[in-house]
């Protein structure tokens, strides 16, 4: 398991805007599965929506490339390199995430062309679907 400062070490994000807290599975340039616990003093949970809050589907989608940035930026080749967005496809959100809730984030690399690539990736609460996407990205 990777502690959030391992997965610092390794991704250039930074509270509040890191939004894994841990790394379960990891094969390097593969796959990993990470988890977030969602936290009722998140700052974004005071706009979005007060008296309703709901985790917004983008951060939830962050979250997602962030565990696949750790995926392909722990092979050797990509060390010390950032993982950029380059686009999303075929986002579903199936369920809100609300505090109190636990991601289970999981991105596995499905297609690699140098420094770009495609996650296919998956975000559950309690074993069920909340969101989905293929995550394009850029290393550089």
């Amino acid at each position: 398991m990777y502690t959030a400062q391992e997965i610092m070490n390794i991704i250039p994000h930074r509270y509040p805007f890191l939004m894994v807290d841990t790394i379960e599975e990891l094969e390097p340039g593969v796959r990993a599965l990470g988890k977030k616990c969602v936290s009722g003093n998140e700052p974004y949970f005071q706009g979005h929506f007060p008296g309703n809050p709901v985790m917004p589907g983008v951060l939830i989608l962050e979250a997602l490339a962030q565990v696949g940035a750790v995926a392909i930026l722990s092979d050797p080749q990509w060390k010390g390199k950032t993982a950029y967005f380059a686009g999303i496809d075929r986002a579903r959100f199936r369920r809100k995430v609300m505090p109190g809730d636990v991601l289970t984030l999981e991105t596995e690399i499905i297609r690699k062309k140098g420094p770009l690539g495609v996650g296919r990736a998956r975000a559950c609460v309690d074993g069920r679907v909340a969101a989905e996407a293929e995550l394009t990205f850029a290393i550089s």
